[in-house]
């Protein structure tokens, strides 16, 4: 297992482990990285975007409440077992141990569920995982923050509604999900088979094998369907190989709505001209323009620190999601220590009551440079989401032009969902839910 360590300290550069923190307070976050394999576009870019805003943070302000940063990668493939592999590698590093695991994959976020209870490490999902997860009674550990893959959904089935005139206009419409087959793929299809049966509209599930680039078949079952609309579940090559096809076979761009997972640059512009029309949905944005961007800019690549070596994808939506997981891992920091005090590293649980007290409004979002970047959220001990809107960009043929403002799910139909499953699983586990009266 390849690991690339960084302790961030003057002019030191990721992928290289430095030393002279020892006198010093630092925070250590374990990063479960994917930078080659057939989801390497989106490994670079995520993790490219979280690091340059971490670099920020210490190089600007010296870090959080004078705690500062470290991390250290550890290569997973995208594979589950590497992914379990990396964890429990990097679960005891640092003076406190890992502070949160994010693996930006929804397989090993399976793989490691019963683990972070154990070792007290907070599971941190954002825009991906399994959704029930957001009942924190159940799942006190684990955080699908932002918005989740249901809530996405119905958000997408608000979208083609509005296009369509009116949610009553889904009547007898036909959509068909064309999904990546694995768990994160296979996630939302209990939502949207409850949509169907709720809007009246005929949903079809064609799964697609990975890595998915061979989609011939999928696409000439589309082509048989003619459905009024495609929603891509997709990941990596899944999704130019989509678009590509969706345009040989003449089925319109327009009319096919991604997951944020297929709603990238990376995603378009291998599809070339095909790509022209396509629509995506989005927890955050893409541009450099924003205030955040720009310090990171100023204060990262200026001084040769940046971790992106092709620095035009800086400001793309997988890069700019980084800085999304950036911020509000340090803005979980900032909450655990005005609880428990700045000054000194956080443990595991400290940073879970963090994760579950966030606040970001408006007005935080502005003072970090970033209004219109994502969403405000705010979590608690029943709710580990936070927010559940959700945003509608469309591909022009050189840059995404956002579409919508944000788009709130529909709660009254994914919190029941929410709590059956999560219930379940409780009952499964033998666990007992947190009564959240007693967490106020």
């Amino acid at each position: 297992m390849q690991f690339k360590k960084s302790l961030m300290l003057g002019a030191a550069v990721a992928g290289l482990l430095t030393t002279g923190f020892a006198a010093a307070q630092e925070q250590y976050i374990g990063l479960p990285s994917y930078r080659v394999g057939a989801y390497a576009a989106g490994g670079t870019g995520l993790y490219g975007g979280w690091i340059d805003y971490m670099t920020l943070v210490n190089e600007r302000d010296g870090g959080v409440g004078g705690v500062k940063l470290t991390w250290e990668e550890c290569e997973t493939e995208y594979n589950n077992a590497r992914g379990v592999e990396c964890y429990e590698r990097m679960k005891n590093r640092g003076p406190t141990g890992n502070s949160v695991f994010q693996p930006l994959s929804t397989g090993i976020t399976y793989s490691v569920l019963d683990r972070v209870a154990n070792d007290k490490i907070p599971l941190v999902t954002m825009g991906y995982g399994r959704t029930d997860a957001a009942d924190g009674r159940v799942f006190p550990w684990v955080f699908p923050l932002i918005t989740t893959y249901w809530s996405q959904n119905t958000a997408k089935i608000k979208f083609i509604g509005m296009k369509e005139g009116g949610m009553d206009k889904l009547k007898g419409k036909k959509i068909v999900n064309i999904y990546h087959d694995s768990a994160y793929g296979k996630e939302t299809i209990p939502v949207l088979d409850a949509q169907a049966k709720q809007y009246g509209f005929d949903i079809i599930h064609i799964p697609v094998a990975h890595p998915g680039n061979e989609q011939q078949s999928q696409w000439l079952r589309v082509r048989q369907e003619r459905p009024d609309w495609v929603i891509l579940r997709g990941w990596g090559v899944m999704n130019p190989t989509a678009i590509r096809t969706a345009a040989r076979t003449g089925f319109p761009r327009e009319k096919i709505v991604g997951v944020w997972w297929s709603g990238s640059e990376e995603d378009v512009i291998p599809a070339g001209d095909g790509a022209k029309g396509y629509i995506a949905a989005g927890f955050n944005v893409a541009g450099r323009d924003f205030p955040v961007i720009k310090e990171i800019e100023k204060h990262v690549y200026a001084k040769n620190k940046g971790n992106m070596e092709d620095k035009s994808r800086i400001g793309s939506v997988l890069y700019n999601r980084g800085v999304v997981h950036g911020i509000i891992t340090l803005e979980a920091m900032r909450t655990a220590q005005a609880k428990f005090g700045a000054g000194k590293s956080l443990t595991g649980e400290q940073m879970r009551w963090g994760f579950e007290n966030l606040n970001i409004t408006d007005e935080r979002l502005a003072e970090l440079g970033a209004s219109g970047f994502l969403p405000p959220l705010a979590t608690s001990c029943m709710n580990h989401e936070g927010s559940g809107k959700v945003k509608f960009q469309q591909w022009d043929g050189t840059k995404w032009n956002v579409i919508t403002d944000w788009i709130d799910s529909d709660q009254s139909l994914v919190r029941p969902m929410i709590e059956e499953s999560a219930a379940k699983y409780a009952a499964e586990k033998g666990i007992t839910p947190r009564d959240c009266s007693k967490e106020m």
